[in-house]
């Protein structure tokens, strides 16, 4: 399955989603709309978020499942969470 790229393959800059399409009735709609900020994420931070989702939010759980200590998976939660701070003001 091909990936959503986030960013501009010649300067990395973010890229927009210029058209959607209905594959059921062919309507398109067009226009410059910002990705939402989990999909500005990299997909690790993604995958990391979903996880914890699913982990009922236990990073305890997380931890001992990727087998890193409480603090390291703690500290790359607040990685993730900064990263969402700075893209909501962007």
């Amino acid at each position: 399955m091909k990936k959503l790229p986030i960013s501009c393959p010649s300067c990395s800059s973010p890229l927009v989603v210029s058209q959607l399409a209905c594959p059921n009735c062919e309507t398109t709609i067009a226009g410059s709309y910002q990705l939402p900020v989990l999909l500005q994420l990299p997909a690790d931070d993604q995958n990391f978020i979903l996880d914890f989702f699913l982990n009922s939010g236990s990073l305890k759980k997380m931890a001992a499942d990727m087998g890193k200590s409480y603090p390291t998976v703690r500290n790359m939660l607040d990685d993730i969470i900064e990263k969402i701070k700075k893209l909501q003001t962007t």
